[in-house]
C-alpha cells in the first residue's frame, strides 16, 4: 500500500519538478491584435501567436512544439519560474488541447495578460518562450 502510494505521489509531482524540453533560437509567442494599454470590452476574444514553433495538444511531445498558457493579473513570467510547471487556477490558463485562442469575461478594470508556451508537461521551455506582459483596461 505504501509503495503504491509513493509511485502515485511521483507521478503527480513529476510534472512540477520536470526537465525543461528545449526550445529553438528566435521562437515568439504573442498576442495578435491586441496591443499593450488597449481598451477592450466583454466578451474579450483573445487570440494567441506563436512563431518558430508549432502548437501541439497536451500527451503529443513532437520537437519544438507546446501549447499556450495566459497568465492574467500575476507578476510576469520569470526565472524563478523556469523548470516548474504552469499552475492551473483563475491566474494561470491552460490551452492543453492546442487551442490558440479563448472567448472570455473579464472584470471591468485594468488587467494584466501575458502568454508562456509550455510543452507536453506544462513546463516552460529552455530557453522559455514568453511574450510580453501587456496591459489592458476592459470598460
Amino acid at each position: 500500500m505504501f509503495r503504491t502510494a509513493l509511485a502515485i505521489a511521483a507521478l503527480v509531482a513529476a510534472p512540477a519538478f520536470a526537465q525543461s524540453t528545449p526550445s529553438p533560437e528566435g521562437a515568439e509567442v504573442y498576442f495578435i491584435g491586441l496591443e499593450d494599454g488597449a481598451t477592450i470590452s466583454n466578451p474579450v476574444t483573445l487570440h494567441f501567436g506563436l512563431r518558430g514553433m508549432g502548437v501541439a495538444p497536451v500527451g503529443v511531445d513532437l520537437p519544438n512544439t507546446g501549447h499556450h498558457h495566459l497568465l492574467i493579473n500575476r507578476d510576469p513570467f520569470s526565472e524563478a519560474d523556469e523548470g516548474f510547471g504552469v499552475p492551473a487556477d483563475d491566474n494561470h490558463l491552460h490551452f492543453g488541447a492546442g487551442q490558440t485562442e479563448v472567448t472570455l469575461e473579464l472584470p471591468a478594470g485594468t488587467h494584466t495578460l501575458q502568454l508562456v508556451l509550455g510543452d507536453v508537461n506544462h513546463v516552460p521551455h529552455d530557453p522559455p518562450v514568453v511574450g510580453d506582459v501587456i496591459t489592458v483596461t476592459v470598460e
